[in-house]
């Protein structure tokens, strides 16, 4: 694959909807209680993170996530192919990976399916945009 024909814009919105996913699924709509509770966290621990760090740590992980997923599905993917591809590694890659870890590491059934329920999403979006960017 060449560099020209890699469509930037759509890596770039891919990436910012990755990093708006992970701020509803992690939020109190969704998941942010059980969450805390599940990796030993607290409501003072979050706010005493480096929210900048934070963020662009999240942001430039998901641009890579997205341009590498970009050059994996090619110019010619279909739509249902793309979103296919996207939810196959975030289930069977990432989640998978994260399972091992986490047995081995002893962490709750819960976190890892908050987590994982994550990436299966954020990967799935993510093919869902590049693969349906025109």
């Amino acid at each position: 694959m060449n560099f020209s024909d890699i469509n930037f814009i759509s890596i770039l919105v891919a990436a910012l909807s990755s990093f708006t996913l992970s701020s509803v699924w992690y939020s109190n709509l969704l998941f942010r209680q059980a969450w805390l509770e599940s990796c030993g966290l607290t409501e003072l621990d979050l706010q005493s993170a480096n929210k900048k760090r934070v963020c662009i740590g999240t942001f430039s992980f998901s641009f890579l996530a997205a341009f590498v997923l970009s050059i994996f599905l090619g110019n010619e993917s279909s739509l249902g192919l793309s979103v296919g591809t996207g939810f196959a590694i975030g289930l069977f890659w990432v989640s998978s990976s994260l399972g091992l870890s986490y047995l081995y590491e002893q962490r709750p059934v819960k976190l890892f399916l908050i987590n994982s329920g994550y990436y299966v999403s954020q990967f799935s979006l993510m093919g869902l945009i590049l693969g349906g960017w025109p």
